[in-house]
């Protein structure tokens, strides 16, 4: 059994599916399915279960799943632990919330790319919860989500403030009418809907309804059109606020505060590559 393969088969079972694996993998769809064979002939036993609807692992799968991430985290940490240098290389799999991707990271990703041409920077735009679990995965290097997290094998670093506003279509003043419309957010996993029930709540509204939407544009289009409103950072809506398609209005003290973390896990070895990107956060 070889890394290349386990490789393989941790792709295949994270993804569901050969084809979308050898796509990740950027493999020929064919090599991947011949060394899922192989390997399944070599222990002599089916590791995935085949279906129409894609892949799922058989429990002696999910057996050597628990294996194979534990013996490819050691074999990736082995060889950040041989290439830390000044001079940092490699890749950097970054994660963010899609209202700091949109407001913050280019300036701060630039800089970085400028000082330090070597390292691959990848990233990917999700939800809190989703970009959280990739990093506990070892899926993600690191990612800036909204905090507060209590997650004991996180460890953290402030990298943004930000002030959360409530945001309608043009014109719109009377908070007690806004607050009757619907709320729209990015999904359910929205670390801003937690703050936007309670600040619902409070101010006398019992009933509601939350509209789930895909992107940041999305919502300032549905907005704009009077489908609903939303809460969302100052920084992110400032653009279409002065572009007269929304406007927005300041929340009680208690809810307007925001800040975006950069999370990572507690007991990763750092790279290079990792290590100069939290110095530069820290000295922003």
């Amino acid at each position: 059994m070889e890394s290349g393969d386990l490789r393989i088969f941790q792709a295949v079972a994270r993804e569901g599916s050969i084809t979308k694996a050898a796509q990740v993998l950027n493999y020929v769809q064919s090599n991947v399915t011949n060394r899922i064979q192989y390997l399944e002939a070599q222990l002599e036993i089916p590791l995935f279960r085949r279906s129409n609807r894609g892949m799922t692992l058989t429990p002696a799968g999910e057996n050597l799943l628990a294996y194979a991430e534990k013996i490819l985290l050691l074999m990736d940490e082995a060889v950040i632990t041989t290439q830390y240098s000044e001079h940092p290389a490699g890749p950097l799999r970054l994660g963010s919330i899609e209202t700091t991707a949109a407001t913050h990271l280019t300036p701060l990703l630039t800089e970085y790319h400028l000082r330090y041409p070597d390292v691959n920077l990848s990233l990917i735009t999700g939800e809190t919860h989703k970009l959280l679990q990739m990093v506990l995965d070892y899926q993600l290097d690191g990612a800036f989500v909204y905090g507060p997290i209590d997650q004991p094998d996180i460890e953290h670093i402030v990298a943004f403030e930000e002030e959360l506003v409530l945001i309608s279509q043009p014109g719109k003043s009377d908070m007690r009418e806004l607050l009757t419309k619907p709320m729209l957010f990015f999904d359910v996993g929205c670390t801003h809907r937690a703050k936007a029930e309670s600040f619902l709540n409070e101010s006398g509204m019992s009933s509601y309804k939350i509209m789930e939407y895909g992107t940041l544009d999305v919502i300032l289009s549905g907005v704009s059109a009077g489908l609903g409103v939303s809460m969302l950072p100052q920084s992110s809506i400032s653009k279409a606020e002065e572009a007269g398609v929304i406007t927005s209005h300041r929340l009680p003290e208690g809810y307007r505060d925001l800040q975006v973390w950069f999370v990572y896990r507690r007991n990763a070895v750092f790279s290079s590559a990792l290590s100069k990107l939290i110095q530069m956060i820290e000295e922003m």
